[in-house]
C-alpha cells in the first residue's frame, strides 16, 4: 500500500518527524511509506492566492496526496490546538477535495498524557469537514518511548497499536 506520512509540526527537527521515520522503518517491505515534512514551506492559505493559482510547492504536494491510497498525519499540540502549519496544509486542501474518503490515520506525538487531547479533537474536527475516512486515532507519548537524538525506537506496545491501525487501511 502507498502511504502518505504527514508531519504536523512546525519544526523542521521535529520528533514526530522521526516518528514516522521508525513508522516507515517498521513497515519497510510492507507497505510504501513516503515522509513529507515541508508543511512550514507552504505560503499562509489565503482565498486572494487561491485565485491567482496554486503555488508549485502546494501542487507538488497535492499531487502525493491523491496518489497515496492512505496518510498518516503525526501531529504535537500546540496551545491546545494543532500547529498552525498544518491548519494550513488543511485550508490548502479544503476546496479541491483530496482527503474526500481518503483512509487517514491522524497521530498526537506528545511529552507525556494527557497532551494531545485537544489536539487530536482539532484534527479529527478537520479531517471530518474534509469528508476523510479517519480508520483509528492514536495518541502517542514520548514518556513512552527510546528516544536517542534523531532515532525514535518503538516500543512493543506501539508497535502493535500502529499493526492494528495500519491494518484498517
Amino acid at each position: 500500500m502507498k502511504i502518505l506520512a504527514i508531519s504536523g509540526s512546525a519544526s523542521m527537527e521535529s520528533s514526530n518527524y522521526y516518528l514516522l521515520k521508525a513508522i516507515q522503518e517498521l513497515f519497510i517491505g510492507k507497505h510504501s511509506i513516503s515522509v513529507y515534512d515541508s508543511l512550514s514551506e507552504f505560503p499562509l492559505f489565503t482565498p486572494h492566492r487561491l485565485q491567482e493559482g496554486i503555488p508549485l510547492i502546494i501542487q507538488d504536494f497535492k499531487k502525493q496526496l491523491i496518489a497515496a491510497e492512505a496518510v498518516i498525519i503525526s501531529t504535537p499540540e500546540y496551545t491546545h490546538n494543532i500547529p498552525a502549519v498544518l491548519k494550513n496544509m488543511i485550508e490548502w486542501c479544503t476546496h479541491s477535495g483530496e482527503f474526500d474518503r481518503k483512509k487517514v490515520l491522524p497521530i498526537t506525538f506528545t511529552p507525556i498524557k494527557p497532551r494531545g487531547e485537544f489536539a487530536m479533537q482539532s484534527l479529527l474536527f478537520s479531517l471530518q469537514t474534509l469528508n476523510a475516512q479517519t480508520v483509528a486515532q492514536l495518541p502517542l507519548y514520548k514518556a513512552e518511548e527510546t528516544i536517542e537524538k534523531e532515532l525514535i525506537l518503538l516500543s512493543n506496545d506501539t508497535k502493535a497499536l500502529l499493526e492494528g491501525a495500519i491494518a484498517l487501511f
